[in-house]
């Protein structure tokens, strides 16, 4: 479990080969102990066949272009419920990615509850569930100038408790007048800056709303942390903490801000789009299904193919999937271990053997002959054609699946590390003496 949650949080994908090629190990190994081999001599043909298995891998890797790209998206989504448009969303995905320079953490998602999983677009900006605040609001501003503030839009409180006797109508008339006309300043110091929509992680003062909603801006109230941070990201303003500090240095930039608004229910279902961004550290992917479950199943697979192809981006090394790179780190392990003398070459062997599983699990999924279509792609390799996989037919020959160089890397090191410390266990019990 800690292996599968290891592979999750540093790749994002591989974990189902991660487990199958781990499980597949412990069999080799419970195999050569039955033979009389020590399990220390097992780990040291395991540990050297991970290090030949990653140097293949290093060799194998070539540098990202955008179409690669884009096979690493659809390969990540296959066989997680969003198949169906893999074409389209890899295109959102390496979009997205592209935009904001890699980073899956930037990528926020968004479900519309309507049409299908095709209609799903990308938006440079931010889509938030808020109830808007009054209905006399503008519902479309386009060239939006928005300000962010981490509190309340509403006059300065006391910070003390204080009592005031009136002691005449006229008195109270003043008080009420001394009020009305703080919200003017306030009112005009935030507009003097150039905003026209105003969104706070506070309430929002019902005076200064009207005072605002009469000069034609937008306010929303009640954001969390998050969404504040990712609205000030995606349009470029600056988070400020009071309304005097408010000026035009701290105001980002929206091609458009868009309100959905929705028949009052107990859920909240007004929405807020900030789009058409300029130049956006956030962007948000707008998933399309009426079926919530199966949008929600989109989403999983959307944010796994969103990490892989990151770390491709970043890392800039792709490797054939479809088994064609474990078969190709199989036969270089089988050849180093003619050229080894002791017992570690049975263990090296094992773990040539144990790659196999995954051509092997892709062929059994075809409903092919297994050890016919493993037979072929070792004779494939063997002849040169490097990037000879099983395909969807369960056929050996060009797969398209491409996958993240630093992905395989990982899950090969995490299965090793799993296995080995498997073995060791009798060695740890017996030097505790139990």
């Amino acid at each position: 479990v800690a292996m599968a949650e290891s592979q999750e949080n540093s790749c994002g994908d591989g974990v189902t080969g991660t487990l199958l090629l781990s499980a597949e190990l412990l069999l080799e190994a419970g195999r050569l102990l039955q033979k009389g081999l020590h399990p220390l001599t097992v780990i040291e043909g395991y540990t050297q066949a991970n290090e030949i298995a990653q140097e293949t891998i290093s060799r194998q890797a070539v540098a990202c272009t955008a179409k690669t790209l884009q096979q690493v998206a659809q390969t990540s989504l296959t066989g997680k419920g969003a198949e169906g448009a893999a074409s389209i969303l890899s295109q959102m995905i390496v979009q997205a990615l592209e935009t904001v320079g890699g980073d899956a953490d930037s990528i926020t998602m968004h479900k519309t509850n309507v049409g299908g999983l095709a209609d799903s677009k990308l938006i440079h900006g931010v889509v938030v569930r808020r109830r808007i605040l009054l209905d006399s609001l503008p519902s479309q501003i386009d060239d939006a100038k928005v300000a962010t503030i981490n509190g309340d839009i509403a006059p300065r409180k006391q910070i003390r408790t204080a009592e005031i006797e009136i002691e005449d109508a006229s008195q109270l008339d003043a008080f009420l007048e001394a009020e009305d006309a703080t919200r003017d300043r306030v009112a005009e110091t935030m507009l003097a800056s150039g905003a026209n929509v105003f969104i706070c992680s506070g309430s929002v003062d019902k005076g200064l709303l009207h005072r605002l909603m009469r000069a034609g801006c937008f306010v929303a109230g009640e954001f969390d942390v998050q969404e504040l941070r990712n609205t000030s990201l995606a349009t470029g303003s600056r988070l400020i903490e009071h309304l005097a500090d408010l000026n035009s240095d701290d105001i980002g930039l929206a091609g458009r801000l868009i309100t959905e608004r929705r028949a009052p229910t107990d859920k909240v279902e007004d929405i807020i789009r900030i789009e058409s961004c300029p130049s956006p550290k956030v962007v948000t992917c707008e998933i399309g299904g009426a079926n919530s479950l199966a949008a929600e199943e989109a989403i999983r697979a959307i944010h796994d193919s969103l990490r892989s192809t990151g770390m491709a981006m970043k890392d800039n090394r792709i490797i054939h999937g479809g088994g064609a790179t474990h078969m190709a780190c199989a036969l270089a392990i089988r050849e180093a271990a003619e050229h080894e003398s002791g017992r570690e070459r049975l263990g090296m062997e094992a773990f040539a053997r144990a790659l196999e599983v995954i051509p092997s699990a892709l062929a059994k999924n075809a409903g092919t002959d297994v050890l016919d279509r493993i037979l072929e792609l070792r004779a494939a390799h063997r002849n040169g054609i490097g990037d000879a996989g099983i395909n969807v037919e369960g056929e050996v020959g060009p797969t398209g699946a491409k996958e993240a160089a630093k992905s395989l890397e990982s899950a090969l090191s995490a299965a090793t590390e799993t296995c080995t410390s498997l073995l060791r266990i009798d060695q740890v019990i017996s030097a505790r003496g139990d």
